[in-house]
């Protein structure tokens, strides 16, 4: 087990910091995915559409690592809206990451104009009350839209995952998910990471704290009361990335990174 705090999520937890796995293939991607997991992540997010489902899964299994200690994020890709799609869909990512049951599924983009998530959405349902999914959410949902989940459904998903960073803090969204319950995710979170890292703001912050740029940006997100989900093949980055809890920003601080535009 790691000392990485952890949120609600459904009837699990889910920790605050995890890998975000896009580009992550074949051996490479498995060791870069072993590696993380060695370095405590618990938290493991890919996607049908990256194309890289089976390498996480091996990384998690050749880590050593018990399966009951992973929460393995996977998502709906765009060309399977739909009811029966969506089962269909699952099916294969089942199969990719060998697993009985997936932690967490999400609708990876809404796709308005095909107008067939609340079928996915009620597939989904199904699928969780089945027991092949231990909680269900979306990824890039306007709050119209989980209104209109919930709504038609009459469930609410158990996170949204959404590009949140500096300059983009989705502020109104966020207040939105606070009040229906719903957990923000965020991804891309070190977004415009070269001004940031020269930022004389960040700059300010990080030796004030004794730490690195990245771990100022990802703790402003953490004090949002977000899940960062960072991306890196470098394991020391991918250790500094875990390392954001043994310190907090004070509410000066967070305006004034909170106030940037990279």
């Amino acid at each position: 087990m790691t000392d990485t705090p952890t949120l609600p999520l459904a009837d699990a937890r889910i920790p605050v910091v995890g890998l975000g796995t896009y580009g992550l293939f074949r051996e490479q991607g498995v060791e870069q995915v072993v590696t993380a997991v060695r370095a405590g992540y618990r938290l493991l997010d890919t996607a049908q559409g990256y194309g890289n489902e089976a390498e996480v899964a091996a990384g998690m299994r050749d880590s050593g690592v018990p399966r009951d200690e992973f929460l393995l994020t996977t998502k709906l890709p765009n060309g399977d809206h739909g009811f029966d799609e969506t089962l269909a869909s699952f099916d294969r990512s089942q199969a990719a990451l060998r697993v009985d049951v997936v932690d967490l599924y999400l609708i990876h983009w809404p796709m308005p104009e095909v107008d067939r998530y609340v079928e996915s959405w009620k597939a989904m349902i199904r699928l969780r009350d089945e027991g092949r999914i231990r909680a269900i959410g979306v990824s890039n949902f306007s709050a119209e839209q989980i209104d209109r989940l919930e709504r038609e459904t009459g469930e609410l998903p158990a996170l949204n995952q959404v590009e949140l960073h500096v300059g983009l803090d989705q502020a109104d969204l966020r207040r939105y998910h606070d009040a229906k319950g719903v957990l923000t995710e965020s991804y891309s979170p070190l977004k415009h990471g070269s001004a940031l890292a020269k930022d004389p703001v960040v700059t300010r912050v990080a030796e004030a704290h004794g730490v690195a740029w990245n771990q100022v940006v990802l703790r402003w997100n953490l004090q949002l009361g977000t899940v960062v989900i960072p991306r890196s093949t470098d394991a020391e980055r991918q250790a500094s990335n875990l390392a954001v809890t043994g310190f907090e920003l004070t509410d000066d601080e967070m305006t004034a990174i909170g106030g940037l535009h990279p």
